[in-house]
Order: structure tokens, then sequence, then C-alpha cells
């Protein structure tokens, strides 16, 4: 499914994305170790298993960037002219190695755009939800949208 256009979304309208993601060991190493966050809590078995979870965490960037990938094909893929940014994140529990991620995307609100007459701004949240139905991602973010372009509105 192509993305939708700033005409298309509406405040209250819940999307569930089909797309579902085990995440591997393979994923939060690599991750980790791509953007240099060398925090043993991700990278160190035997530290980890001291801590208060018992295991490695998996990187939580890696979660908030595996969440918005998720949406993109059924929300944005096409239409979006850039991400504007997040006005809150939370992590209410770890993602461990193994866990399946699923995404549902809220769209809190939307607005024309000051500047632009070609676009305007859509309000997501974008909830990551592990195998047992639990929030480990709660993410608010901010998109410039495409408007339809006049010859699609006129079909």
């Amino acid at each position: 499914m192509a993305g939708l256009y700033f005409e298309e979304f509406e405040p209250g309208q819940v999307i569930e994305h089909v797309t579902r993601r085990t995440v591997t060991e393979t994923d939060n190493v690599l991750f980790s170790s791509l953007t240099l966050n060398l925090a043993p809590l991700h990278l160190d078995a035997e530290h980890a298993a001291q801590s208060i979870h018992g295991q490695r965490l998996v990187n939580s960037l890696f979660i908030l960037g595996l969440i918005c990938g998720i949406s993109v094909p059924e929300t944005t893929q096409g239409t979006t002219l850039g991400n504007l940014g997040f006005s809150e994140i939370k992590f209410p529990k770890p993602v461990f190695h193994g866990d399946t991620i699923h995404v549902r995307t809220e769209i809190t609100g939307k607005r024309e755009s000051k500047s632009r007459t070609d676009s305007g701004i859509v309000f997501f949240r974008h909830l990551g939800i592990n195998q047992r139905d639990e929030i480990v991602c709660d993410a608010h973010r901010t998109g410039l949208m495409m408007r339809r372009p006049v010859a699609v509105a006129a079909q």
C-alpha cells in the first residue's frame, strides 16, 4: 500500500500495521556497534545477567527506528516531505532478543501548513507492542505530508 496523502489522515484513525518483526541478537549487536553505543547492557551478556533484567536489552533507539520503519508502507511511503520531529518517546517495557514487535499507529491530529500550500502536518502516535501485548515503545511524531495532487483529487 502506498502512503497516505494529508487529506486521507483523520484524527482518531488507527492503523494496525501488518508487518511484524522478531528482534535478533545480530540486530542489537550490529546497531549498537554501528552507533558506537557500547553500553554493556546491550553487548555484554555476563554484565547484563547481573542487571535487574537478567539479560541483554535491545538498544532502545533500534526499537524506535523499527517501529517508525514498520509504519512507513501504510502511512508515509512516497507521500512524506519529511519527519519534523518527535515530541515524546517512552520505553515502558524492555525488549529482549527473540521478542516479536508489531506496530499500531494512531493519528492524533493534523493541520494545514502555515508556510506551504502543497502539504500539511500530521501528528502520529506509534506504539511498538511485543508478543505479550505489552507496549515497549510509545512515540509521538510529527510529519510533513504531501497534499493529494490536483490530478489525483479530480479523479
